[in-house]
């Protein structure tokens, strides 16, 4: 019997809000901080696809073979791919995964494996297709499935849920343990590539630095980014990421505050790197600062000592001394987000 559902199905996926919405058509779940899996299992093939259609079963391994030991022959399970790390979920050690060479995605497999935390199911055991159905009758065979096929404590794992607005309100602020909550409407079928019925509540992390130093935008004597620093536990000053997010009328009065604050080192720690093969000399060129400036910036992760994206520049804080500007700040809590399971 055919497959019911095409290989690059898109997923649903959730429109940002600011609230939880409320009443007795939501249900909420964690939003975990890793990447949208959906995983096809059809007799001894199994393929995992990213939420952008592209192949992931070649970077995690152990989770294709565990896929392959359920006692279900056929299955599509919605879920996120998370890797367990020193009490955290890692984003980085997510990153690294997507590496051209087996080899080292065969060793990290083993030195890191990932979690697969599922929340609906999309065809069942009997190869039955349940996107027509509510996602409040998807989930009653997501559990069933659940216990019939996932191990305690394994590596396949069933997501919570609550119906009460208190409870997910606790999952919002379990410190960065957690990448927000994510409310689904009950009584929807699934919205295959859509975000209606789904709405996801992200954290604002913020965090105060150093301003360490700035580079030139690449053709205009303006400043382009910020070198954003932090300091470290021994008491220096470490570069952590950048900004750029300056709108073009503030660049040319920040540029001249920027030129009175001058002053090396800058950093006393990590410093800014050196040319690489996707950068310019002029680009890698930078300015030292006296280390007085500090700004509030908002990011998304924060692994392997630095910011892994850009931050977007909230604001100024002359109020704030810079020798509190510490990693302390955006370290993850002790605890894993997986003790929710």
């Amino acid at each position: 019997m055919p497959f019911p559902i095409a290989k690059d199905y898109p997923p649903m996926e959730a429109q940002s809000a600011t609230v939880l919405p409320t009443g007795p058509d939501w249900q909420y779940e964690p939003k975990w901080d890793g990447f949208r899996c959906l995983a096809f299992r059809d007799g001894s093939e199994v393929d995992l696809q990213s939420k952008a259609g592209k192949p992931l079963t070649r970077y995690f391994p152990e989770l294709a073979s565990e896929i392959q030991k359920l006692k279900a022959q056929k299955c599509l399970l919605d879920g996120e791919i998370v890797i367990p790390f020193e009490g955290a979920l890692s984003f980085d050690q997510l990153l690294m995964r997507i590496h051209p060479s087996s080899s080292r995605v065969a060793k990290l497999s083993h030195e890191t494996p990932c979690v697969f935390i599922v929340f609906d199911l999309l065809v069942d055991a009997d190869g039955k297709s349940l996107i027509k159905s509510t996602l409040d009758d998807r989930r009653k065979a997501l559990e069933k499935f659940a216990a019939r096929n996932f191990k305690s404590g394994g590596m396949i794992r069933l997501s919570p849920v609550t119906l009460e607005l208190d409870i997910a309100s606790k999952w919002f602020h379990m410190g960065v343990a957690l990448d927000g909550v994510v409310a689904k409407r009950r009584d929807l079928d699934y919205q295959s590539g859509n975000r209606s019925g789904m709405e996801k509540i992200k954290k604002m992390r913020t965090a105060d630095c150093v301003v360490g130093g700035f580079r030139y935008l690449e053709k205009k004597p303006l400043v382009g980014s910020l070198l954003l620093g932090l300091y470290n536990e021994e008491g220096t000053l470490d570069h952590v990421g950048f900004s750029s997010s300056i709108s073009a009328k503030d660049r040319p009065a920040l540029t001249r505050k920027l030129k009175k604050l001058i002053k090396p080192p800058g950093f006393t720690g990590k410093a800014p790197g050196g040319p690489s093969r996707w950068s310019t000399k002029r680009s890698t060129e930078w300015e030292p600062l006296d280390g007085s400036l500090v700004a509030e910036v908002q990011f998304d992760h924060f692994t392997g000592g630095r910011f892994r994206h850009g931050t977007k520049l909230l604001r100024w804080r002359p109020d704030k001394s810079p020798k509190r500007c510490t990693q302390e700040q955006v370290k993850r809590e002790d605890r894993s987000a997986l003790d929710l399971l």
